[in-house]
């Protein structure tokens, strides 16, 4: 199973110096991919959450993380396709995927929250058919010469988008979601699906094999899309004992093994996203502390590390 890290992008340690340091340290240490998210907005009360109160834009860190490593993949789980219309996005990924030299990986969802919604000025409703559409005009945008479209939700007059990413065909899409309709999309028109923050570990299986399944309905190899797990680290020796432990809560040697016991559900890749945790990912936190926390974490489950054991 390939390991990532999100880096800095929620709260008080979201800083330049901070981004860049966790991208090559990761980097060095062998790490596959570096992510990041979206979040447009946050509700006054505070009741998304402490992780979404202040959050980078996605598409401009990863373009400028272009710069400051060399090897590891560029990704974002996920973008909000709707918040976008489909030739701005595909833009934005293409000139990311060229600086980058082929490194990005674009994690797209549908978006649930109202307030956003509004904000953007976009409908709500239908916004599974929109992905549906969606999809593939990005992939043409990426790949044809010249691109027509008229479909029920997104027109694109007959054009030519240049220049064209690295990668022949774009960067994978790779799309998020826990709905059974969305695990079905990733499968039927997807490189692969992404898991949420929220989404129970101990029956991730249940949910890969769903976009299994459907990928083999729509007469596509299951074996190669990317099963993708955001995984919510909680490197807490107090919260080793018990039968209540959540996986990848705990010392780190139990992380190891919930790494170990994921893969046996079929995750192929997972992230470590310090956002999530709640001494971390907030505009209160202690940034110093933060950035130790992580170089401790970034060190303890480094591929390089793990490979020389």
């Amino acid at each position: 199973m390939e390991l990532g890290i999100a880096v800095p992008v929620s709260g008080s340690w979201a800083t330049v110096d901070n981004v860049v340091q966790v991208a090559t340290r990761a980097e060095e240490l062998g790490y596959r991919s570096l992510w990041t998210m979206q979040r447009l907005l946050s509700p006054p009360d505070g009741s998304w959450g402490e992780a979404y109160r202040s959050v980078l834009d996605p598409v401009v860190t990863l373009s400028y993380l272009a710069a400051r490593t060399t090897r590891v993949r560029l990704s974002v789980a996920v973008i909000n396709m709707p918040f976008y219309a489909p030739a701005l996005l595909a833009k934005q990924l293409a000139t990311a995927d060229l600086l980058s030299g082929g490194r990005v990986d674009a994690g797209l969802g549908i978006g649930w929250s109202d307030e956003e919604y509004a904000a953007v000025g976009v409908d709500k409703a239908r916004r599974g058919k929109r992905a549906d559409e969606y999809v593939p005009l990005l992939r043409r945008l990426w790949s044809d010469d010249v691109v027509d479209h008229d479909g029920e939700f997104y027109r694109v007059p007959a054009s030519r988008m240049d220049p064209k990413p690295t990668q022949v065909g774009g960067p994978p899409i790779l799309l998020g979601g826990a709905a059974e309709p969305a695990l079905r999309r990733a499968g039927r028109i997807a490189d692969g699906w992404i898991s949420s923050s929220r989404t129970d570990l101990t029956t991730i299986g249940a949910s890969v094999r769903v976009v299994r399944a459907a990928a083999e309905r729509a007469g596509r190899d299951p074996d190669r899309l990317r099963m993708v797990c955001r995984g919510v680290v909680l490197v807490r020796p107090d919260q080793a004992a018990g039968a209540d432990r959540r996986p990848l809560t705990g010392t780190v040697e139990q992380i190891r093994g919930d790494f170990a016991g994921l893969a046996e559900q079929g995750v192929t890749e997972l992230f470590i996203d310090l956002n999530f945790d709640p001494t971390i990912g907030t505009p209160d936190a202690d940034p110093a502390a933060s950035m130790a926390h992580a170089e401790s974490v970034l060190t303890a489950f480094a591929p390089s590390f793990n490979r020389a054991r």
